[in-house]
């Protein structure tokens, strides 16, 4: 056999492998450390086949060989980001995104991966896609700048940071949630409203590629860590003994979750709601396209919720929302956990259940009991069934 026949082998056994998503055998066609930049007859490369199929182990490995995440000969111009965004695999975009993938290439029919994968449905890929950043972004803020005599953000609070603005959610439950829950981030809020205040200006300010999404996120991300900043001042000036106002024994995060999902006499969010509507009202950038969109959104004669609104603007609009599953604290969707008592209220967890306890138990015993009202009018008649089995058996 010759040597060009055995290279040909070896390039359609890859292909073959990543078709039959077979892990094993292409972890072994890659040890020989060959060049992965190769392309079928679809002028397809292995990391495009791997990204359509959505599989994170191949499309790892392929990248770790040295597949170049950008290289694209596909006669219609889809990158294996696009691949990615149509298999619905968000864990595979953020994968290329992380291994430098463009966002912007556009394809033959003038779509970018996130506008394809919203054209199929996949809104978690759509929402990783959009609300990346890269990492150079952040480490910028990690090194002094002109005249100043320490960076902007701590070198060490990099990664978390980066985290941080990464989230997809933009609950603000979910947000004060992962400010305590990411290392560092609690101990240096200051800072990190000042880099979010800096990264929202700098995303108006980029002539072709300005981001308007983006820099509306970066000031909704602001506005939150600059609430938690007041509420400690206010605790920390606060030198009265407050041992018999429960609000004043919890931290600031607590506090600022519990005004959050306190509900009014409607049953509706009102501070969130007032909360959401002053920070569109105080984004600086007001001639852009966003805030004209948001704000008209907000007057209207029966405005949506201000989070429906808030969420449209960063994520997308999504069809069908309503009959997700959500977290009733944070609004994660697909929930694990529910009331143990009344069966129909989700939680993500036992944290966003306790969170949510003062004001879901003055309604729990009324759904517990609602459900085994509807359970006992749906269960079966025993005799209806024996007859219409009797029946059954007369006709035939």
């Amino acid at each position: 056999m010759s040597e060009n026949q055995e290279v040909s082998d070896h390039k359609k056994n890859i292909f073959e492998a990543i078709d039959k998503n077979d892990v094993n055998t292409l972890k072994t066609l890659l040890v020989d450390k060959q060049d992965v930049n190769i392309f079928d007859e679809n002028f397809m490369t292995p990391l495009q086949h791997a990204a359509f199929k959505g599989n994170k182990d191949m499309t790892q490995m392929l990248l770790d060989q040295g597949a170049d995440v950008n290289f694209c000969r596909h006669q219609h111009g889809y990158t294996a980001l696009h691949f990615a965004g149509l298999s619905g695999n968000a864990e595979v975009c953020s994968l290329l995104l992380l291994a430098g993938a463009s966002s912007h290439v556009i394809n033959s029919v003038g779509r970018t991966p996130s506008q394809m994968a919203a054209f199929v449905g996949h809104h978690s890929c759509v929402s990783t896609i959009n609300n990346f950043v890269p990492k150079s972004d952040i480490e910028y803020y990690t090194v002094p700048q002109g005249q100043q005599s320490k960076p902007s953000l701590p070198p060490f609070l990099a990664d978390s940071f980066h985290r941080f603005v990464m989230q997809i959610s933009i609950h603000p439950v979910r947000i004060v949630l992962n400010l305590q829950r990411i290392a560092g981030l609690m101990d240096h809020l200051n800072e990190i409203h000042d880099v979010l205040e800096l990264m929202c200006n700098k995303e108006m300010k980029r002539g072709n590629e300005t981001n308007e999404v983006m820099s509306f996120k970066f000031h909704y991300l602001g506005s939150i860590v600059a609430e938690i900043i007041k509420l400690n001042k206010n605790q920390a000036n606060s030198k009265k003994e407050q041992a018999a106002n429960e609000e004043k024994k919890l931290d600031s995060l607590e506090l600022l979750t519990r005004k959050l999902l306190k509900t009014g006499k409607d049953g509706n969010l009102d501070f969130m709601d007032a909360f959401l509507r002053e920070t569109v009202r105080n984004f600086p950038f007001r001639e852009c396209t966003i805030f004209r969109q948001m704000v008209t959104s907000l007057t209207s004669s029966d405005p949506p919720s201000a989070l429906s609104i808030v969420a449209s603007a960063i994520n997308g609009q999504r069809g069908f929302v309503d009959n997700v599953p959500m977290c009733s604290t944070c609004g994660e969707e697909k929930p694990a956990k529910k009331c143990s008592k009344c069966k129909v209220v989700q939680y993500c967890d036992r944290e966003c259940q306790r969170l949510h306890w003062f004001v879901h138990k003055k309604a729990c015993t009324r759904l517990s009991q609602q459900g085994i009202q509807t359970s006992v009018a749906t269960k079966p008649d025993p005799s209806e069934i024996t007859a219409d089995m009797q029946n059954l058996l007369v006709n035939n």
